[in-house]
């Protein structure tokens, strides 16, 4: 029985040696505190930049009307130089390699989706013209340089619709531009290395202050009523690909230019 107050003693022992240790641990993971957070003008502009380019391409930017103005440089050596070259290629591989898991049927209803500016053509030589998408949009000189039909083709873009053509996709190619637009458009297409489609949609009369988002949705939902199955919808704007009526795989390219809601 003497046995027990020791035992008894033993425990309250470790107790107060367990309490005593634990009071004073320190956690190895602290928060940080205001003091370690940097300014935003703080920030080194390229890095800055560069987690902006992020922000605009997750669309957590949401809308946006031109870019910092501190981003210009950024966004010219971004647009110029190779990485968005390699971005769109990397975007049109994906995309190749979704498709080529696709079995086409027999009945031509396999479709697959394209935005124009930025998607299958570039518009490089005018928003250089433009301070790569620091200036306000101004529809006037748009139009100027669409109806010279210049636009060069996104490399990457064409051999990806090349590709598709070869595995029996039907193509639709449906853009926000006007109707209006429309021989100077399929003109440039036709330049740049794009034919054979199967339907080239653009904005009516009817569709003038209609969103991006729902214009687009409106159009793939008459193609879907039509016995179509979209497979991809490959788009530089959010709008290209959100909505209903979305395709089963949809493929953003990179634009830190511009945003259309």
């Amino acid at each position: 029985m003497a046995s027990q107050p020791l035992t008894f003693l033993f425990l309250l022992l470790l107790t107060a040696s367990v309490l005593e240790s634990s009071t004073s641990f320190e956690p190895n993971i602290r928060l940080p505190t205001t003091a370690t957070i940097v300014p935003r003008s703080d920030i080194d502009d390229d890095l800055y930049c560069a987690s902006w380019q992020l922000a605009v391409e997750t669309n957590n930017a949401g809308s946006w009307a031109a870019i910092p103005s501190r981003c210009v440089p950024f966004v010219r050596d971004y647009m110029t130089g190779q990485r968005y070259a390699s971005d769109c290629e990397v975007v049109a591989n994906y995309s190749l390699a979704y498709a080529s898991t696709v079995k086409i049927a027999s009945d031509g209803k396999d479709a697959w989706v394209f935005d124009v500016d930025e998607t299958l053509l570039t518009n490089l030589p005018y928003y250089r013209d433009h301070g790569f998408g620091s200036e306000i949009f101004n529809e006037s000189c748009w139009d100027e340089w669409v109806a010279e039909a210049k636009a060069p083709a996104i490399p990457s873009s064409l051999k990806l619709y090349n590709g598709l053509k070869q595995m029996r996709f039907k193509i639709f190619v449906l853009t926000g531009r006007s109707e209006h637009q429309r021989n100077d458009t399929r003109k440039n297409l036709e330049l740049a290395g794009y034919t054979g489609w199967e339907g080239l949609i653009l904005r009516g009369a009817s569709d003038g202050g209609t969103p991006a988002t729902i214009f687009k949705s409106e159009r793939r939902s008459v193609l879907v009523n039509e016995g179509y199955r979209i497979h991809g919808n490959s788009g530089d704007q959010w709008s290209d690909l959100l909505g209903f009526a979305v395709a089963k795989r949809s493929f953003k390219l990179p634009n830190p230019m511009y945003y259309i809601a």
